[in-house]
């Protein structure tokens, strides 16, 4: 199919398919490890990389391979290398671009697993990070040294949702002849297409909203092959593989990817509103709400707000745990994505590792929650959620 006909939610259904000669509608999971070889010949080119077939599930896997072009498709990539996580598409970029006495400017807004990686196990390895301001394109520019290869923003901001201008960083960083990397969870390709706006890469936790219902983990990385190439290379050899049934489960996620997130970015606006009026909420973080210090920013660079909400409660962390532990509908879980409405506090749980400094740094303060905004009924949401806030104050 030529996929320059077609929009985003017809690429979400059929971007990727090759059917078998048995014709299948739905797309086939090839459960195996290897492959069979007609020839000598023909497996001494496939393993040279001279015949384009499968080798070994390891890096070449049927089912994988349509989830990477569906998932390339639709974020405007030529191609897209698929790994078992999040956290490893990050580590696989990381290590294709970056080598002992390189530097990597990111924001002080990244997950605080991402912080870890870069901050502390990639400086193991004499790979430096810098931490800026997610918002301020001057201090990205001033962070910039001779050795450094990489930008690495993440935008919207896990869980403050501070919005990056894109546009800008691409422009500051190509003047130096430096890589831009977005991490695009928060938004998908259904909200903003990073490469679009000049980024020379995309990375997913396609565990998040790409799958939408919990089910497996995957992560990806997007962007021209020239680029993908070198981390097919280091996946081959590392093997931070993405499994076959895990790309089946998340290539029928990407089908629902558009209806799903626009219908919980809807919830997300309600519930945001019903916090910013509520008593005993000192503040909501949304890119949505006119309040948000990107707002217009957001309206440039996203066709919506997104389904994650912030808000600080009027206290610490006693505060916000009891709206925590008075919850009964919604899941207390540190994943995001769900159509399943979760609530987290970062402070403790997917921030609890970097330090206080860090967590300073980010705006991750005691008595902060962050909703990932799920299908249910809003109403429902608000319920629930009063049961705590509503002892506060």
């Amino acid at each position: 199919m030529n996929l320059k006909d077609y929009q985003l939610e017809t690429l979400a259904v059929r971007a990727g398919q090759e059917r078998s000669q048995f014709n299948e509608h739905s797309e086939a999971l090839y459960l195996t490890s290897s492959f069979v070889f007609n020839s000598a010949a023909e497996a001494a080119a496939r393993f040279a990389g001279e015949d384009q077939g499968n080798v070994y599930s390891r890096f070449t896997n049927p089912t994988v391979t349509a989830f990477q072009d569906r998932l390339a498709a639709l974020e405007g990539g030529e191609a897209c290398i698929a790994t078992a996580s999040g956290m490893s598409a990050i580590m696989a970029l990381v290590m294709s671009f970056c080598s002992a006495g390189d530097h990597i400017v990111a924001s002080t807004g990244l997950f605080g697993a991402t912080q870890q990686l870069l901050g502390n196990i990639m400086s193991r390895f004499g790979v430096q990070t810098s931490f800026v301001s997610q918002t301020s394109v001057e201090a990205w520019k001033a962070a910039i040294r001779p050795e450094t290869k990489l930008f690495f923003l993440e935008t919207p901001s896990n869980p403050l949702t501070e919005i990056s201008d894109i546009s800008a960083l691409v422009a500051v960083a190509h003047a130096h002849g430096i890589l831009v990397s977005v991490d695009n969870c928060f938004c998908t390709p259904i909200l903003q297409r990073p490469l679009d706006l000049g980024a020379d890469l995309v990375v997913h936790s396609a565990t998040k909203y790409l799958d939408g219902q919990g089910r497996v983990l995957g992560g990806a990385v997007v962007g021209a092959k020239i680029l993908t190439d070198e981390v097919f290379k280091f996946l081959r050899s590392a093997g931070p593989t993405l499994s076959a049934f895990n790309a089946w489960v998340l290539l029928k996620g990407l089908e629902t990817l558009k209806i799903r997130l626009e219908a919980q970015s809807a919830n997300a606006i309600k519930l945001a509103h019903w916090l910013e009026a509520h008593p005993s909420v000192a503040r909501v973080y949304y890119p949505g709400l006119e309040s948000h210090p990107q707002f217009e920013l957001a309206k440039r660079q996203q066709k919506g707000g997104g389904a994650i909400v912030a808000f600080e409660v009027k206290g610490s962390r006693a505060e916000a745990w009891k709206v925590v532990d008075h919850c009964r509908l919604l899941s207390i879980t540190a994943n995001l994505g769900d159509t399943k409405t979760t609530l987290t506090h970062p402070s403790t749980t997917t921030h609890g590792r970097i330090t206080p400094e860090q967590r300073l740094a980010s705006g991750i303060t005691e008595g902060l929650l962050r909703i990932s905004v799920g299908l249910e009924a809003v109403i429902d949401l608000q319920n629930d959620l009063d049961k705590g806030l509503s002892l506060i104050l």
